[in-house]
């Protein structure tokens, strides 16, 4: 059986649709609540380690404390190859473990926006799961510089650093895939003071309003897992 650990940030980001996609594989998924204080697994704990979101930077240590020996479990997971995939704040946390700076973009996204797969990405095959051009959800303030060696996956009008690839096995989305409807407006409850007036930030009633958007993503999350070598090796 393929065991997915979790690493999550705060009690309104969890795996979202990961966690069907994965019960619907009949995977074990674990976690790590870091907010409420819990440990990290060893690392023969897992076969894949899933980074979430969450409303911190990563450069708030101070704040929260655990950020620094995360970034220490992140690495060692990278360099034991394990299948590390890291959303938003995850994505980010991985760019700096691979020696990126991460920063303030220049501007916020929230909501649905599009993003375009690059140049590069077209040009080979472990991209072929994400499409030329998909409408997704975003909410982030913060982003990062493509890892040395990664393949820049994905970019969008705001901000041009979307995703990317490190060794097949690593995967760093700043956008989400995993969120569900339910999700969403955990996300809105919690953090709505960040929706405020902007060329790339939308009210939440649009947020909220085309549900097959949901799925849409979702469907997209689930093609990526299987698009990675460990899911691959079970479901060809």
């Amino acid at each position: 059986m393929i065991r997915i650990h979790h690493l999550q940030h705060v009690a309104f980001e969890g795996p979202g649709s990961i966690a069907t996609w994965a019960d619907n594989r009949g995977y074990a998924l674990s976690a790590s609540h870091l907010y409420k204080g819990d440990s990290f697994p060893s690392l023969d704990h897992f076969d894949c380690l899933v980074v979430m979101g969450g409303p911190m930077n990563i450069y708030e240590q101070d704040r929260y404390p655990w950020l620094t020996d995360e970034k220490k479990f992140i690495e060692q997971a990278v360099k034991n190859q394990k299948t590390v995939i890291g959303i938003c704040l995850g994505a980010q946390l991985i760019a700096d473990v691979l020696g990126q700076q991460v920063y303030a973009g220049r501007l916020k996204e929230i909501g649905w926006f599009p993003v375009f797969k690059t140049e590069q990405a077209r040009q080979t095959p472990d991209a072929d799961f994400f499409p030329n051009e998909a409408v997704v959800f975003h909410w982030h303030g913060d982003t990062f510089d493509i890892p040395h060696g990664a393949l820049h996956l994905a970019a969008s009008e705001a901000c041009s650093s979307q995703g990317f690839i490190y060794n097949r096995q690593v995967v760093g989305l700043q956008f989400h895939l995993e969120t569900t409807r339910q999700s969403a407006g955990l996300l809105i409850e919690h953090c709505g003071d960040e929706i405020v007036a902007g060329r790339f930030i939308q009210p939440p009633d649009e947020m909220l309003a085309d549900g097959s958007r949901f799925e849409t993503v979702n469907h997209l999350m689930d093609t990526l897992l299987e698009s990675l070598p460990l899911f691959a090796s079970v479901h060809p």
